[in-house]
């Protein structure tokens, strides 16, 4: 019981994009939030970026050899807040972010 006192509480935000000046001015953002009610923050820590691969034939039934092939980069920055406040979590909530930056909180 007594570790469980000398942990912090945190929230954890796992970020995500497919472009990534989008999800870096999002970061900047959540940080620049927490930091305003005095929030200690962990981050960004940029998480291995995702990349998807696919590869399609050009014409629809014969010349197989020749294909077309698209690449989807996600990328994902990982953010900690220590010990957060009523306010810190009503101002992440608040947070008017752009379509496209997808947000995972979690509570540890």
């Amino acid at each position: 019981m007594a570790k469980q006192n000398l942990e912090k509480n945190r929230i954890r935000l796992k970020i995500k994009s497919y472009d990534h000046r989008l999800i870096d001015a999002s970061t900047k953002q959540i940080i620049e939030a927490a930091a305003r009610n005095g929030a200690e923050v962990v981050g960004p820590i940029p998480l291995p970026t995702e990349m998807r691969k696919y590869t399609v034939n050009r014409s629809t039934f014969v010349h197989k050899n020749s294909r077309e092939q698209f690449e989807m980069r996600l990328h994902k920055r990982l953010v900690e807040i220590l010990n957060p406040g009523q306010k810190i979590v009503e101002s992440l909530s608040n947070l008017n972010l752009p379509s496209g930056v997808d947000i995972e909180i979690k509570l540890i």
